[in-house]
């Protein structure tokens, strides 16, 4: 079957031909834990249950987890493996969710499977994304997925290109996040404030682009509303291939975030969350 379940519809295989991401046609997992440095209401008090995909559809220059997304790092499950694996570990873990991580490489499977976990476990499944998405297979994943966590990374297809060789960036993710919105429609929150359904955009500042990342709340101020649930993050640091590209071969400084949060909080957005800048450091980086 000719892979076509992003942007890039590369229609390969993935057995005797591989695309942009290099993905097998099976699951390939780097790691399965319990993530304590999600959002607060993912996170809560016995953490988000991560399941982190190898590869990815970016190449982004500055990924901090480039040793799964880049380097490929990770073991092969086959459908029913990985069912039993995270019904096991949620059984066994305690976590309040199933935080799917970079899974957009595998929609096509993930709708087959997706059906068959949910019977077997009790809480929500993250969708956790890169953003750069198809709108038509984000619409199939409505009563498989009760959280979306997507990345809206650029406004300037220029500098999607440049940092992550993502063409046509914002044309893909604004309309794949509009889906999103749709589908889970309002939040909601249990009595211990953990998120059970909901859409929360998640956007980091790279040093140097602060009027970027203005842009991209503007845009979702007016197009999907100031009560929409948004992560301002600052713990950009230059990791992998970010040397590349001089103005982002340093960490954001405190006046760049400030602006950033200035300009959030001027356009009326009523949830959020924010970051320190101590949060820029690669100790927050789970190890594969």
């Amino acid at each position: 079957m000719e892979c076509n379940c992003c942007p890039f519809e590369c229609r390969v295989d993935r057995i005797s031909q591989f695309g942009v991401c290099g993905a097998p046609d099976k699951f390939k997992i780097a790691s399965i834990m319990a993530h304590f440095w999600e959002e607060p209401c993912l996170s809560g008090t016995r953490g988000s249950g991560t399941v982190f995909f190898s590869h990815c559809n970016a190449s982004c220059l500055f990924c901090q987890n480039y040793q799964i997304s880049q380097l490929h790092k990770g073991k092969i499950y086959q459908d029913e493996q990985f069912i039993t694996t995270c019904q096991k570990f949620i059984e066994t873990s305690g976590v309040h969710n199933l935080n799917l991580v970079s899974p957009t490489h595998y929609t096509a499977r993930l709708i087959k499977v997706l059906p068959r976990l949910k019977k077997k476990i009790s809480v929500p499944i993250i969708w956790n994304s890169n953003g750069y998405e198809k709108e038509t297979f984000i619409k199939k994943l409505e009563g498989l997925v009760d959280i979306f966590l997507p990345d809206f990374k650029y406004f300037d297809n220029a500098l999607a290109v440049r940092c992550s060789h993502l063409p046509d960036y914002f044309h893909y993710a604004s309309r794949a996040i509009g889906a999103m919105k749709k589908i889970v429609n309002k939040p909601v929150f249990n009595q211990e404030g953990i998120m059970q359904r909901g859409l929360i955009i998640r956007h980091l500042i790279l040093p140097g682009h602060g009027e970027d990342s203005k842009k991209i709340l503007t845009w979702i101020a007016k197009n999907l509303g100031t009560k929409t649930y948004i992560s301002l993050m600052a713990q950009y640091y230059p990791a992998y291939r970010a040397h590349e590209i001089p103005e982002l071969n340093r960490r954001l400084t405190l006046e760049e975030y400030k602006d950033v949060e200035d300009c959030f909080l001027e356009l009326g957005f009523q949830n959020g969350f924010c970051q320190e800048l101590d949060a820029n450091s690669p100790e927050y980086t789970p190890e594969f």
